[in-house]
C-alpha cells in the first residue's frame, strides 16, 4: 500500500526545489496534493507534471505571508478533496542580503521572520483545525541546519528557523491530544537551482560541499524524510527535528 493513500497534503512552496520534489513524491505515494505556490507558472507546471504521471493535484495561488491567501488555500483543499491530513510548511529561504546582526539591515530580518516563521504560523493557524476535523494528521515544518549549530553570516535566517524549531515543539505538545503530530526537517545545504546560484555568487560551493560528510544534500533526500513524517509510519513521532544535513551539524 502507498504510504499516503487516501490522504490530502498541502505543501507550500511546491512549485520548485524541495517543495516540488515533495509534491511529486507525495503524489506517487497516493496523496492528493495541494500545490500552494506564489509563482503561478511554477505552481501550475508542478500540478501538470503530477497529473501527467498519474497523480492527483490542484494548484492554489498562495502567499504564505497573507492570511486571506492561506485561508483560501486551506479552503480549496477541503472543498476539492473533502479533508486535509498533512501540512508541509516548506516555503521559505535565505538571501545573500543576510549577514550578522551588526551588518544585516532590519528589512532583511523582517523578510525572513515574515516568510519563514510567520508563514509557518499562518498555515498552521488555518490548517490544523482541518487536520483535527479529519481525525488527526501530520504537520512537517521546514527548519534548517542553521537552527542547530552556529552559522555565521545568516543571523536573520537563523532567528526565523530557530523560531520554527521552538514552534514545532510547542505545537507538538499542544495538539497531541487531537492526534496531530508536529515535526520538522532541518536540511543542510540542498542542491536546488536557487541555492546553487547563491553558492556560485558567494564562491563557497567547494567549501560547503566538503563539509557535507556524505555529499551535498539533494531535494529528494529532504522530501523522503518529509514523506516518512507525513505517513502513518511515524504515528508515534512528534516534536522532533530531523537533520537531513549529510553530517554537517556534527562535523
Amino acid at each position: 500500500m502507498k504510504l499516503l493513500e487516501g490522504k490530502t497534503a498541502l505543501i507550500t512552496g511546491a512549485g520548485a526545489g524541495i517543495g516540488q520534489c515533495a509534491a511529486e513524491l507525495f503524489a506517487r505515494n497516493g496523496a492528493c496534493v495541494v500545490v500552494a505556490e506564489l509563482n503561478e507558472e511554477q505552481g501550475r507546471q508542478a500540478v501538470a507534471q503530477i497529473r501527467a504521471a498519474g497523480g492527483e493535484a490542484v494548484f492554489a495561488h498562495t502567499d504564505v505571508t497573507d492570511a486571506e491567501s492561506v485561508k483560501k488555500a486551506v479552503d480549496l483543499a477541503v472543498a476539492t478533496y473533502g479533508r486535509l491530513h498533512v501540512l508541509y510548511n516548506n516555503a521559505g529561504g535565505s538571501t545573500t542580503r543576510d549577514d550578522d546582526v551588526t551588518r544585516a539591515d532590519a528589512d532583511e530580518f523582517w523578510r525572513a521572520i515574515k516568510l519563514d516563521l510567520f508563514g509557518t504560523w499562518l498555515v498552521c493557524h488555518y490548517g490544523i483545525p482541518e487536520l483535527i476535523r479529519a481525525g488527526g494528521g501530520a504537520v512537517i515544518n521546514a527548519a534548517s541546519v542553521v537552527a542547530l549549530m552556529g552559522w555565521p553570516g545568516k543571523d536573520a535566517y537563523t532567528a526565523a528557523k530557530g523560531g520554527i524549531v521552538a514552534l514545532t515543539r510547542s505545537m507538538a505538545v499542544e495538539f497531541a491530544p487531537h492526534n496531530v503530530r508536529v515535526n520538522a526537517v532541518a536540511p543542510g545545504t540542498t542542491r536546488t537551482p536557487r541555492v546553487v546560484a547563491q553558492l556560485e555568487r558567494l564562491e563557497v560551493t567547494q567549501k560547503l560541499t566538503a563539509a557535507h560528510l556524505l555529499g551535498m544534500v539533494e531535494p529528494l533526500h529532504v522530501a523522503e524524510a518529509a514523506l516518512f513524517l507525513a505517513s502513518d509510519a511515524a504515528a508515534r513521532t512528534t516534536g522532533h527535528v530531523f537533520p537531513v544535513d549529510s553530517g554537517l551539524s556534527i562535523s
